[in-house]
């Protein structure tokens, strides 16, 4: 049997979400999982994060994608003069789950942040494809194909429901960094919103992109009855 595709959205170190929320999954190895960027910062174990990710690649076919927060991670370990930025954006946190302490030994941010972790952060992909669906962090410049989207669409774009339009290629877009406050995923038909808002208090969503099915747990671990269409918010359909 033909497995899963799952789509997870923002994790932002809520560790104990990101935990339960892969045993309610109940990955297996014919499974796909998306992961949709923004592992890290804000949360409380970013590093624990990325070590389950790391668990995964062993259980499932993950396809990690890079956020913004990890692509202000990478910029700071190349240039030492994007480390301001990073720490503005949540990056103190993170480093917080890797020991580190203000006023503690001064070190180098390499010499924080595991090597596994570092080369796993750099094999995060832009994007994913499938025949029904494109996968993105952020968004898209609805006329350009895939191969040509800037950065700064795929990493930054806001999702704003009242002006967005379905990309080209007329295939569903599932992606997160816009946080819906509603704790609820935000469904246009044509595009999908599942960063629900974890690190603030709402929720950490999985999507099974065959069935329509939904996931959320809450930032203790907790599961959300998401039987009926509480956890969806939909509009202009």
């Amino acid at each position: 049997m033909a497995g899963r595709t799952i789509a997870i959205g923002d994790v932002h170190g809520c560790f104990d979400a990101f935990v339960a929320l892969v045993e309610v999954l109940a990955i297996g190895p014919d499974d796909t999982v998306v992961a949709l960027g923004d592992y890290i910062d804000r949360g409380p174990n970013s590093r624990g994060v990325l070590d389950l990710l790391l668990a995964l690649t062993g259980r499932c076919r993950l396809v990690p994608l890079l956020g913004n927060h990890e692509e202000a991670l990478l910029d700071a370990l190349r240039d030492k003069e994007q480390l301001r930025r990073w720490l503005t954006l949540g990056g103190a946190d993170t480093l917080r789950s890797y020991g580190w302490v203000p006023g503690g030994p001064r070190r180098a941010l390499a010499d924080w942040i595991p090597r596994s972790h570092r080369e796993f952060l750099a094999t995060c992909r832009p994007y994913h494809e499938t025949s029904t669906h494109i996968f993105l962090h952020a968004g898209y410049v609805p006329e350009l194909p895939l191969g040509e989207q800037p950065a700064l669409a795929l990493r930054w774009r806001v999702t704003d429901a009242t002006v967005a339009a379905p990309h080209r290629s007329g295939k569903v877009a599932v992606v997160g960094h816009t946080p819906q406050s509603s704790g609820r995923v935000l469904d246009l038909g044509f595009l999908v919103c599942i960063d629900t808002n974890c690190v603030r208090g709402g929720y950490l969503t999985a999507l099974d992109v065959g069935s329509g099915r939904v996931w959320q747990v809450n930032p203790s671990g907790t599961l959300r009855d998401c039987s009926g269409d509480d956890a969806l918010n939909v509009e202009g359909r």
